[in-house]
């Protein structure tokens, strides 16, 4: 005899799981815990298979029935709809599961804790890179060959570092999928040792106090923007990242209190960082300010002054002024700061490496905050800007022995 919801409903919980049959292999299996689950019963290459269609009353018993006869269709036509179901079911993980997917998952995740520079390069990076190469291939599929392979094509354009970069951003991906059950293995990691090492290339900077004078002099001498002007003559005198120098924000910047609070987002290390301004460069931001002051960068872009000034333009104020990239970059001024504060103003190395935001541990272990040894660095930042000024004017400037363990 065929069901009718009459008896599904009036079936209650027995000790024991039973089987009510509908008919053409449909049955409705009631279990002692009061579940009710449709199954179908069929032959398939001369073995007797079970299929699951679904729960009453999710699935009613037209539409139990209806599942039934789509399955006794795909028997008919040779098909066995378990294994067709298996199929689906692996073709719709693999549309959800695929590199690009699960890296574009892991991207978001992350982004709030990234600069604005390093998440778009990072994003850039994946789309020109990994995406077109194995960006449609189920991630737990992939095989550290296949990932050699993008790599080789990277290294092939002569960009060593950047196939380094992508490895890195590739295991980032692969362990973020195992850490959600999606992979089983991060196969960057076999990879360690299958790219040549790249040569450790320094950014370009003048570290000679001879030659340091006539660059400042050339950067007063400058006739294009006055905000990248204004970038140039503050970048020695922060020595910040570029990334960090162009995406500062007027909100971050205390004039009265002579302090740039820079948040740990904004940051290499990810820790937040004090830049005590000098008299100096007090004066330069008060002038920009007028310019500047309603956009939200305290350097936007020419063309809109809701986005920061571009990443190659300090870069490129110094090639207009006539330093080419072997010469002077925008991340030099790091380098020239580091050298004479150590080496000609015998300034305490762990002042200048804070102030750097370069990763300074106590005795113990334990990372610095932002404002240890703010006096101490306050000082250090007034003195070097006065050595500028004085190197600028063309002046001798005698070292400040004195500054050594103040």
């Amino acid at each position: 005899m065929t069901l009718n919801d009459l008896k599904i409903r009036i079936c209650k919980p027995l000790e024991r799981q039973i089987k009510l049959f509908d008919g053409n292999g449909l049955f409705l299996l009631a279990t002692p815990q009061g579940g009710k689950y449709w199954r179908f019963k069929y032959r398939f290459a001369g073995k007797e298979k079970l299929l699951a269609l679904g729960t009453y009353p999710e699935i009613s018993l037209a539409g139990a029935r209806q599942r039934r006869d789509e399955a006794r269709k795909h028997v008919a036509q040779g098909v066995d709809p378990g294994a067709l179901r298996k199929a689906q079911k692996q073709a719709r993980t693999e549309a959800t599961e695929t590199f690009e997917v699960i890296a574009r998952e892991w991207h978001s995740k992350f982004i709030n804790q990234w600069s604005e520079g390093h998440a778009a390069t990072t994003m850039r990076r994946m789309v020109l890179d990994l995406f077109p190469w194995i960006g449609n291939r189920p991630i737990s599929e992939i095989k550290a060959p296949e990932l050699l392979a993008v790599l080789r094509r990277v290294e092939s354009r002569g960009v060593l570092e950047t196939a380094h970069r992508i490895r890195t951003i590739a295991g980032q991906v692969f362990r973020y999928a195992v850490a959600t059950g999606r992979a089983e293995h991060d196969i960057s990691g076999d990879l360690k040792g299958a790219l040549p090492q790249p040569q450790v290339k320094h950014h370009a900077a003048i570290i000679d106090p001879k030659e340091v004078g006539p660059l400042l002099r050339a950067i007063e001498g400058y006739n294009g923007g006055f905000v990248v002007k204004c970038a140039l003559r503050l970048s020695p005198l922060f020595f910040v990242r570029p990334g960090e120098l162009r995406h500062a924000e007027w909100a971050e910047v205390d004039l009265d209190e002579a302090i740039w609070n820079i948040p740990a987002q904004k940051m290499k290390m990810k820790q937040a960082h004090v830049v005590p301004l000098c008299r100096q460069a007090v004066a330069i931001l008060t002038q920009l300010k007028d310019l500047t002051g309603r956009s939200r960068y305290v350097f936007p872009s020419e063309r809109s002054f809701a986005r920061p000034m571009s990443e190659n333009t300090i870069n490129a104020a110094l090639r207009y002024l006539g330093y080419d990239r072997d010469t002077m970059t925008g991340h030099g001024f790091r380098a020239m700061a580091r050298t004479i504060l150590d080496e000609i103003l015998h300034v305490r190395t762990d002042f200048i490496e804070h102030q750097l935001a370069h990763a300074v541990r106590d005795v113990n272990g334990r990372a610095y905050n932002r404002t240890s040894h703010l006096p101490e660095r306050q000082k250090m930042m007034q003195t070097w800007a006065d050595y500028l000024s004085g190197l600028k004017a063309g002046a001798v400037v005698v070292p400040f022995k004195t500054v050594k363990g103040s």
